[in-house]
């Protein structure tokens, strides 16, 4: 089964990273947000990715055309014009890489992926999101049922903590406010049938989440697939902090490969 990864937003709330990249190069750990995900991916078996660009998405392509050298080291040889890459750590995964415009929206960049998918179901996501989601038990599911759309659902952390106060309207407690109060949200990972793209009534203009993923629920097929573990998108500067503290303190839940 292929992996969609939306890769061609602007990612504008993370300023100046993304004046110079797409918002899936930006780094966790020293390698881009995009990677983790396809290791994410990798690690239960599923190899072959389709990757939806868009801003800057020559970056995307190069990064992976020189993956050899970006990995290991490198000898150059300028006479005789030769490239030797050492202990050159490689992943066993077959990318296609998509332009499907500038401006483009989700479903219309899904759309352009078409071709590509023939009638097989495929797995889709964001390329700006990490979880501990078990891809296996969400396929699964997605294959227990007749559904065209299975979606998994998280609650996200809160941005803001909460006060208590007193009956004199003094404050006298601080605490995080719990996740869950926001509710369930779209997180990404979705499996989805070939039958998705009758849904995708307006080609490059199609919001993939407005009229097509609420007319799949309305026709009753949209399964959710609810995910309590951890999960996080880096849609902020300060979430991209966030998620490199994780990391480098060994706390990154979304890394179960070696």
């Amino acid at each position: 089964m292929k992996v969609v990864i939306l890769a061609g937003g602007m990612g504008t709330r993370l300023g100046e990273e993304t004046d110079v990249r797409p918002k899936p190069m930006v780094e966790i750990g020293g390698k881009p947000i995009l990677w983790h995900i396809m290791k994410s991916y990798s690690h239960f078996g599923f190899n072959e990715f389709v990757i939806l660009l868009g801003y800057k998405g020559f970056l995307i392509k190069e990064y992976f055309a020189n993956y050899f050298l970006h990995q290991g080291d490198v000898t150059i040889d300028l006479v005789d014009n030769k490239v030797e890459v050492h202990r050159n750590k490689s992943e066993p995964w077959k990318i296609t890489l998509l332009e499907t415009g500038l401006h483009t929206q989700t479903g219309g960049r899904l759309l352009a992926a078409r071709d590509y998918l023939g009638e097989e179901d495929f797995m889709l996501t964001y390329g700006d999101g990490v979880a501990d989601v078990d891809i296996k038990a969400l396929v699964a599911h997605h294959d227990q049922h007749k559904a065209l759309v299975t979606m998994t659902t998280v609650q996200p952390e809160a941005r803001f903590g909460m006060v208590n106060t007193d009956e004199k309207g003094y404050i006298n407690d601080f605490r995080e406010k719990p996740p869950g109060d926001l509710g369930w949200i779209n997180g990404g990972f979705m499996v989805c049938r070939a039958g998705v793209f009758d849904y995708l009534k307006d080609g490059e203009a199609t919001i993939f989440e407005r009229a097509p993923l609420e007319n799949i629920a309305r026709d009753g097929m949209l399964l959710n697939w609810q995910h309590q573990g951890f999960w996080k998108c880096m849609d902020t500067l300060r979430d991209k902090i966030q998620l490199n503290q994780l990391w480098d303190s060994g706390a990154a839940q979304w890394k179960k490969w070696a």
